[in-house]
């Protein structure tokens, strides 16, 4: 890291952080901050301008400085009306290591009111696995993997690791 990036890293942390509803005119920049958050897998422009709009009150948008830095897609299951399935988590590169993961996923917690939380996450991706383990411990909830939801070569015609399920829970408010 450059001392030019260092300390616009410095700065951008000392800004008001805010965590909001998205709205469609999120869609973009949703779209450029996935594609710069590898490994996570891009979608279309369009799916991004879904999960801003259609979307919206099972996501949260991190601002900062009027910069998006920050998403979490998700939605609640039609067959699971008490869990919040996440689909995506994104965090600039600027803003990581600083627990903005886990205050997005509060917000969707607190907002939703779900008392559980599902996601999938592959094996070996180590920094989604703690911040949802470290979440879980927040809220004093468990984190489990429940194994293999969909299969590398079943489901992913070999292009993709397989993604085991997670799931977090029970959560209470908080007061």
């Amino acid at each position: 890291m450059t001392a030019t990036n260092s300390q616009a890293s410095t700065e951008k942390s000392a800004e008001a952080l805010s965590l909001r509803t998205p709205l469609p005119r999120d869609g973009a920049a949703l779209h450029r901050l996935v594609e710069n958050c590898p490994p996570l897998d891009p979608n279309s422009l369009y799916c991004n301008l879904l999960q801003c709009s259609h979307f919206a009150d099972t996501a949260v948008a991190a601002e900062c400085n009027g910069e998006l830095v920050g998403f979490i897609s998700g939605f609640i299951p039609p067959n699971k009306p008490d869990t919040l399935f996440v689909w995506q988590v994104a965090v600039d590169a600027s803003m990581r290591g600083r627990g903005l993961g886990g205050k997005m996923l509060n917000e969707l917690i607190e907002r939703s009111g779900a008392h559980y939380m599902e996601t999938t996450v592959t094996p070996d991706n180590a920094a989604s696995w703690g911040m949802f383990r470290s979440f879980a411990r927040s809220r004093d909830a468990e984190c489990k993997d429940c194994g293999p939801l969909f299969e590398r070569d079943e489901h992913f015609d070999g292009k993709h690791d397989s993604e085991h399920l997670a799931r977090l829970g029970p959560f209470r408010k908080s007061e």
